[in-house]
């Protein structure tokens, strides 16, 4: 049964619009948690545009389910990890002027440089989880550099419409597969809503999904606790059976 990954970078946001105090993402990540998130995610962006250095270290000694600290693989955002030990580090494309990540990374390009962050990271007992699109050769890549996770981004399925949906559904399935094929542990993220979570939930071998906006979204109206609460419910019991949807 997957588990689900709360992300929080939005409430950060809100905050950042005017640099205020409020509201703070550590004691609002204390009731995504009480609603039933596995883990809280964040993500540490070199800009600084959400989340601050102070909420990674806050939440580190607050939360009680897991830490994942989404980064770029650079020598300053490795030192904050190894400083932080959050329990997992998910490696992101990252550039200044996107609203939010857009595609996977490209390890396949960038072994040398990854590589290196990965053992990095490893030395100092972080498990690393590579956010990538779900193409084989970025999987293979993965292993290659042996890192013990990938995050299969969604977003390309969320953003499909008809039967494209579904034809993105069965390259997330099979790339979840051949991972789990070559060694690798699941996650996926990115675009997944109250409407369209229920099809990627059910399948088999993913280990957990990562979800920010619409749980925030929904959290506006009914409260974060609930919000997180109703996701959990959609993503343990998921109304939809693959053999029966032709994927």
């Amino acid at each position: 049964m997957a588990g689900l990954g709360v992300n929080i970078d939005h409430i950060a946001t809100v905050r950042q619009a005017r640099f205020a105090l409020e509201p703070d993402p550590v004691p609002i990540a204390l009731l995504a948690e009480l609603g039933g998130a596995d883990s809280i995610t964040v993500h540490l962006r070199e800009d600084r545009r959400h989340i601050q250095d102070r909420d990674v270290a806050l939440l580190r000694s607050t939360i009680n389910g897991r830490l994942n600290l989404e980064m770029a693989a650079t020598n300053e955002m490795i030192e904050i990890a190894s400083a932080i030990r959050p329990d997992m580090v998910t490696l992101v494309p990252e550039r200044r002027e996107e609203l939010t990540t857009e595609g996977g990374l490209d390890v396949v390009s960038q072994k040398a440089l990854l590589s290196d962050a990965v053992k990095a990271l490893h030395k100092i007992d972080i498990p690393v989880s590579f956010f990538i699109d779900p193409v084989i050769k970025q999987l293979e890549a993965c292993r290659d550099i042996e890192a013990l996770y990938v995050e299969l981004h969604t977003g390309t399925y969320a953003e499909a419409q008809s039967k494209y949906q579904a034809l993105e559904l069965a390259r997330l399935s099979k790339s979840t597969a051949i991972a789990r094929h070559l060694g690798l542990r699941v996650n996926v993220g990115h675009g997944l809503t109250y409407q369209n979570v229920e099809p990627i939930a059910a399948i088999e071998g993913i280990e957990e999904l990562n979800i920010g906006h619409t749980i925030i979204a929904r959290a506006m109206i009914v409260g974060l606790e609930e919000a997180v609460r109703q996701m959990k419910q959609l993503i343990q019991n998921p109304r939809y059976n693959p053999i029966f949807s032709g994927i």
